[in-house]
């Protein structure tokens, strides 16, 4: 996928999120759209689009285990773009419940599914993230399962908003390892591409 991405990196970086989704969706190859957003995701909003997913994946004949693993990589990709992206929107004083800009796109093709989503995020977020995409990367997915359990019965740090439980959600649900990306941002941040097959 860094690779797809490395030739179109000039030309996203002067597109909307919503666009460079598309671009990324595109390059993938990954056939039919089932679900696409773009926009200010809030834990409002996170609910009411699972509600419409959970309608999308029934209607295209999703298997139950495919729809849940589905329905719960979906809440996890929305939900770290609610606690990371960049570009948020607050009214005065309710930093508290600060909406999240990003897009979230599910595909299908050959019975299989894809889930991706892209959003801004700072600096070193990104350095972060990039380690511990990097390390689910070289895990079996019975080594991913074992350091899931292992996270859920340790105590979470204070600075921590759930990535690293959300990521590792994903990866265990996934059927293949989880591809991204990071592009450069004008205003030296990145923008943050994920990709999970299910």
């Amino acid at each position: 996928m860094t690779e797809l991405l490395q030739g179109t990196e000039s030309k996203m970086e002067s597109k909307s999120i919503g666009a460079q989704l598309h671009d990324f969706c595109h390059c993938s190859g990954t056939g039919e759209v089932i679900f696409f957003y773009v926009g200010y995701f809030s834990q409002n909003i996170i609910a009411a689009m699972a509600d419409a997913v959970k309608m999308r994946v029934e209607h295209v004949g999703a298997e139950g285990l495919t729809r849940r693993k589905l329905f719960s990589s979906f809440i996890e990709m929305a939900q770290n773009i609610v606690h990371y992206s960049a570009d948020s929107y607050e009214k005065a004083g309710q930093t508290e419940h600060a909406m999240r800009h990003g897009s979230v796109c599910i595909t299908s093709k050959d019975e299989h599914y894809y889930l991706h989503c892209a959003n801004p995020i700072l600096a070193d977020v990104a350095g972060r993230l990039r380690e511990k995409l990097e390390h689910l990367r070289t895990l079996t997915i019975d080594e991913i399962k074992r350091e899931y359990k292992e996270m859920l019965r340790s105590e979470t740090p204070e600075d921590s908003k759930g990535a690293g439980l959300g990521l590792l959600t994903v990866a265990r649900d996934a059927s293949e390892p989880l591809e991204f990306a990071f592009t450069p941002a004008e205003d030296g941040n990145s923008m943050f591409f994920l990709k999970a097959t299910i």
